[in-house]
């Protein structure tokens, strides 16, 4: 039964079934995650649920990776929870109902910021992001999964474990899950494995009436899934200059988180899928989802690594897997809650065990004696920051941040200078390696300027000057020969370099004498005879 389903500029090969399926094994796992981020913050559990079906929706039809699922998020949710208490601290008699119109407000704006990044086309930059921090963002991330599972078996709001009965059963449940989602693919891959753990432990949960911990027992008393379609919520604030210091600020960082985890989410899913998306377009239904969502009482988000593993791993790769997936998300809170309340926790834990064992990179560990220490301690920091802060936006930026400062301090090592002095007395420094910020102390220790003959010629045909820092570097060692009353010649500079020189023109003075390879000096520059004589005149720049 499979077919081609166009939507929009993606034309693909759909087999209907497994991404009805797997669209419904979604939104089954939705309920229980939007359910609790919504509670972080302190929200109702409608505010998750609203935003996790317009992301999943608005996503699944605009975005730039078919099969991926967005929706409401903890990374977004815990940002909420300082804004509150900044809001708390400026407004001290602020309610409940003001402070979601604020959420409101710094999703739409966030969605803003978002959709201009995909028009300025920033997604390509998620390329920059090493290796190494993947890894260790997915192995962090998978921790935080695992772990995040733990609190079901807890008693409500305390540190206390359920009783030892109650617990056995619910690790049986988990257990059972975890089991035919392993071993049913090796009997039949007809239907997704998650969603057949799901049905068969619910049941039996519900058939022989065992007590165990239900969706509904993890929330607070009196709330509800049950509701009807997302109502419009225009926000009610104030526009003025307090409004927006708290509303710009904390919108720029949601933009950012929600980015960050979107585009790492699409790459995992590139590599998984052995296609490519669309950063940029993921970038622009991210912003276009987030706005909607500020209007239909959503808290915001951005794309879920884990139910988009449960979407590959069932086999969806179209966009109809999402779009199934919104739409049973608001069938189950408009028709369906009182059964989705009386879905047992342990089946949904069995299955989020299982996404956490499929998320981790085991084959890092392979990696550790082969890879450069610098890149180990990479991905395990960036592992740690992930499982201990659940901040995984911060976590990568520290990687990337350490990778490249790793990355240029390894390359500042690599400058060097061959020496000699020719039949002419003349003497040549062959610079090798590049000269950027980071190597221009190194460089500067290469030359011996007392001593050097009165004519010296710098190559850099081995070499690439790659910054302004370089650029000042010549303009230093250029001074230290002046003073000696010594010629300098530079030769071989590549042609960006010499971009690098016109731009600098105002700024450094260079000089650029002879160059074999580049006309840097053109014939109507020469004045006269006399100007080619000055070592320290700059030409054609």
């Amino acid at each position: 039964m499979k077919k081609y389903l166009n939507l929009f500029d993606f034309k693909q090969k759909v087999d209907y079934k497994t991404e009805i399926l797997s669209g419904l094994t979604v939104a089954l796992a939705l309920v229980p995650e939007a359910i609790a981020f919504a509670l972080i913050p302190g929200f109702s559990p409608l505010t998750g649920l609203y935003a996790a079906f317009v992301l999943a929706l608005v996503t699944a039809v605009l975005g730039g990776r078919p099969g991926m699922i967005s929706g409401a998020t903890g990374a977004v949710a815990v940002i909420f929870v300082g804004m509150i208490v900044e809001l708390k601290n400026t407004f001290p008699d602020i309610t409940p109902t003001s402070i979601l119109n604020y959420v409101f407000a710094v999703v739409i704006v966030a969605g803003i910021i978002q959709i201009l990044a995909g028009i300025l086309r920033l997604g390509k930059f998620i390329r920059l992001v090493p290796q190494p921090v993947i890894f260790g963002f997915v192995n962090g991330l998978a921790i935080v999964i695992f772990m995040a599972q733990f609190k079901t078996f807890y008693k409500k709001n305390t540190d206390e474990l359920i009783a030892q009965e109650p617990f056995m059963i619910m690790m049986g449940l988990v257990v059972l899950t975890m089991l035919i989602i392993w071993g049913l693919p090796k009997l039949t891959k007809a239907v997704p494995s998650s969603l057949v753990a799901i049905i068969v432990v619910s049941a039996i949960v519900i058939g022989f009436g065992i007590d165990t911990i239900t969706v509904k027992d993890t929330m607070k008393a009196g709330q509800t899934i049950a509701g009807g379609f997302p109502p419009l919520s225009i926000p009610q604030i104030p526009f003025d200059v307090t409004t927006l210091k708290i509303v710009v600020p904390y919108a720029g960082i949601v933009a950012g988180v929600g980015l960050i985890e979107s585009l790492l989410t699409l790459n995992i899913v590139d590599e998984i899928t052995e296609t490519r998306g669309r950063g940029n377009k993921e970038c622009v239904a991210q912003g276009t989802a987030n706005i909607l969502s500020g209007f239909l009482s959503g808290m915001g988000g951005c794309a879920m690594i884990g139910q988009s593993l449960i979407n590959t791993s069932s086999g969806a790769r179209a966009r109809l897997s999402g779009i199934t997936a919104a739409v049973m998300l608001l069938v189950f809170i408009m028709f369906g809650s009182s059964l989705i309340e009386r879905l047992p926790m342990a089946a949904l834990v069995g299955l989020m065990f299982m996404v956490a064992i499929g998320t981790f990179e085991w084959a890092s560990f392979k990696t550790f004696r082969k890879m450069p220490n610098s890149d180990v301690i990479v991905m395990v920091l960036v592992t740690l920051i992930t499982a201990i802060t659940h901040n995984l936006a911060i976590a990568v930026l520290l990687g990337v941040v350490i990778s490249a400062l790793a990355y240029s301090w390894e390359n500042a090592k690599r400058i060097r200078a061959r020496k000699h002095i020719d039949d002419d007395g003349i003497k040549h420094y062959e610079i090798y390696g590049p000269l950027f910020f980071g190597s221009t102390a190194a460089f500067a220790e290469k030359f011996e300027v007392k001593d050097d003959p009165e004519e010296v010629i710098i190559d850099f045909q081995e070499s690439r000057v790659a910054d302004m820092s370089g650029i000042e570097a010549l303009n230093k060692i250029t001074e230290r020969y002046a003073k000696a009353g010594k010629k300098v010649h530079l030769k071989h500079l590549s042609k960006d370099c010499i971009r690098l020189l016109e731009n600098a023109d105002d700024i450094i003075e260079v000089n650029v004498l002879e160059d074999p390879t580049y006309k840097v000096v053109s014939d109507k520059d020469r004045k006269s005879d006399s100007d080619t004589d000055n070592p320290f005149k700059v030409w054609g720049l």
